[in-house]
């Protein structure tokens, strides 16, 4: 079929060429056109379906948007001198919301190695039950964090380990699956080299694989960190503790206690932008610094 097909382009004229790749291109842009129009159709449904069941129009809502932001920076800059002694107070609820974070990621991370290496092939203990390893990986990135969060805290009350809890569950599944990647792209020579000498499964994987994935291991895990302290931020909205059960105390007592969100809003965002420097810095540490090493 290939040697006809190609038999056939080696016989056509330049304007028979031309001319089927102008109807390819054509049929391409129908298909895109009619894409597009079902895609924006699904999105004005929803947005009318959504509009409709709301307590209040969108609409009649939209001039409304700036007047938070405005409510608060008004505040703040009228009692900008108890700033300091908000971000002060605020502190240690922020401390909570990293060391939830930081917690989830490490069971999060140990969870996805040991998954990611029974769900890859050539490394899993027991191939036959690969499917399933991915499976489970799928159910538990599939399940977001606040539905398990809400479970966990109706079970255990509220505080910080039902938060840390739901965003490990949900690391296992996303990182397990980015390492199950990695894994694929190991050499398994080492492996094999310390199965032939009786080494068990764990020191295969411990001494065989883990030392070429680890900074991929680790870049990644810097990643996820970032995600959950934003993940742990929200989920203090629900009674997880943290900086978020703050946020949504300022906010809900409205009026008066504006200056205390702006103050929590400015701690999430420094947060934020320290912890993607340095991930951002680590990371490339560890993937050029990694390649230089090997280039000399």
């Amino acid at each position: 079929m290939a040697d006809q097909t190609a038999a056939s382009i080696e016989d056509a004229s330049p304007a028979e060429i031309r001319e089927s790749y102008l109807a390819q291109t054509r049929r391409k842009r129908l298909y895109s056109g009619m894409l597009l129009a079902v895609f924006v159709a699904l999105m004005a449904g929803g947005f009318i379906t959504a509009d409709s069941r709301n307590a209040g129009g969108f609409w009649d809502g939209l001039h409304r948007i700036f007047d938070f932001p405005a409510g608060v920076i008004a505040e703040t800059v009228e009692k900008i001198d108890r700033m300091p002694a908000n971000l002060v107070k605020f502190f240690p609820a922020l401390m909570e919301t990293i060391n939830i974070a930081a917690a989830a990621t490490l069971l999060g991370a140990l969870g996805g190695i040991v998954l990611s290496m029974l769900a890859t092939r050539g490394m899993a203990r027991w191939p036959r039950l690969i499917p399933v390893f991915r499976r489970i990986m799928d159910v538990m990135r599939a399940v977001p964090e606040i539905v398990i969060a809400l479970v966990l805290i109706f079970v255990l009350g509220g505080g910080p380990v039902p938060a840390m809890i739901a965003i490990a569950f949900h690391t296992v599944g996303a990182l397990g699956k980015l390492f199950s990647e990695v894994n694929e792209n190991a050499s398994l020579k080492p492996v094999e080299g310390l199965a032939s000498v009786g080494a068990n499964w764990s020191q295969r994987m411990l001494l065989g694989v883990v030392p070429q994935v680890a900074p991929n291991y680790l870049s990644y895990a810097l990643l996820r960190f970032e995600i959950n302290i934003r993940a742990s931020a929200i989920l203090g909205f629900v009674g997880a503790g943290g900086i978020g059960y703050e946020l949504k105390n300022a906010i809900g007592w409205g009026i008066g206690r504006y200056d205390e969100a702006a103050a929590i809003f400015l701690l999430l965002f420094l947060t934020i932008v320290v912890v993607d420097q340095f991930s951002s810095y680590a990371r490339d540490l560890l993937t050029h610094g990694r390649k230089k090493e090997m280039l000399a």
